[in-house]
Order: structure tokens, then sequence, then C-alpha cells
């Protein structure tokens, strides 16, 4: 039986309403553990398919290479997947430490680092592949009004891998929205009511 959030166990001692915080809060680490990982291997794979992608064609007996390195829209997805990738890794390792250990976060500046990183990395994520499919499009349908043409026709291949590469990019993107969401509210949740103060503070 239990009245506001205070049970009583077999022995008479009252239960903490802290207990349903760090259910809440294991939930929700469980969750960011999955994107995290999620975001390390399609990052990863982003930057790989775009950073080994070329094709070398010939035009008028000049053998022209294209690669990633052409296009600096590219060169941008290629870091911004890369990045996101190594920071999700380190925040992977941050997850399964906290744990096995079963500490739940109450460090108002560990979660105020932890959002502020996860909100860089939401932006920077989500700007490279936003440039990267602009600079596609113009790739793959041309612009007749500056009579640029229509380079996937010439480099089929080339622009396929990309294709792909740019999908990977997309999920890593708005898997570091929800990230972003997630770390919002594990910060903010601690300017709440319920902060379970008798839990260690440090994770």
């Amino acid at each position: 039986m239990s009245y506001l959030g205070v049970g009583i166990s077999p022995g008479n001692v009252p239960v903490s309403h802290s207990i349903n915080v760090k259910v809440v809060d294991r939930r929700v680490r469980v969750a960011e553990l999955v994107l995290r990982c999620v975001i390390c291997g399609l990052g990863v794979l982003a930057a790989v398919l775009v950073g080994t992608d070329s094709q070398v064609r010939e035009i008028f007996s000049i053998r022209k290479k294209a690669k990633y390195t052409d296009m600096k829209a590219l060169v941008f997805l290629v870091i911004a997947n890369g990045a996101a990738a190594a920071y999700s890794l380190m925040q992977v390792l941050r997850c399964v430490v906290s744990m096995i250990r079963g500490h739940v976060l109450f460090s108002k500046p560990l979660a105020w680092a932890i959002f502020s990183g996860d909100q860089v990395m939401a932006y920077v994520t989500v700007a490279a592949v936003a440039a990267t499919a602009q600079s596609a499009v113009i790739s793959k349908l041309g612009q007749p009004e500056l009579q640029w043409m229509k380079i996937c026709n010439m480099y089929g291949k080339y622009c396929n891998q990309i294709g792909e590469g740019i999908a990977s990019a997309l999920l890593v993107s708005l898997s570091m929205v929800a990230i972003s969401c997630m770390s919002a509210f594990s910060l903010f949740r601690l300017y709440g009511g319920n902060k379970g103060k008798g839990s260690p503070r440090w994770w």
C-alpha cells in the first residue's frame, strides 16, 4: 500500500520516490545507448561510403576521376559523420559505465555538458545532410539556367554510392536530434521537484 509516492516495505521501511526516477532514468538511458550505437555505426558507414567513393571516366581523351573532395559539401559530410561517430563512441562508454554502476544522472554540470555536446552534433549533422542534399540534387538534375550539366549521367556509380552515404547520414542526423531531445529531458528534469536527492550525484 502506498500514499503520495511513498511505499511501505515488508520491514516497514519507507521506500523513496527516487526509485521511480531511477526506473525512468534507466529506460531513457537504454534508449539513449541504442541510439548512440546506431549513430556510431551509421556515422562510420556514411563516412566510409562517401570518403572511399570514386569513379574514373574518359572525356575527350582526358581521364577525369571523380572523388568526394571535388565537392566541399561531401567533405563537410565526411567530417561531420566522423565526428558524430567518435563523439557517440565516447558517450556509449559513459552510458555503459553508468549503467554498470547503477548511477542516475544528477550532476547538473555534467548534464549541461552532455546536452550542449548533443545539441552541437545535432546541428552539425543536420546542416551537413542539408548541404549535401542540395548539391546532390544539382548533380542529379543539373541547372539548365546556368548551363550546369547532370553530373550523375556521367558518373552513375559514383552518385549511387554517394546516395547511400547520404541516406546513412540522414539516419545519423535524425538519431542525433532524438538524442538531443533525450539529453534535454535528462537535464531539465533536474530542475523539477523530484530530483531523488538521496542518490549519488556524480552520474
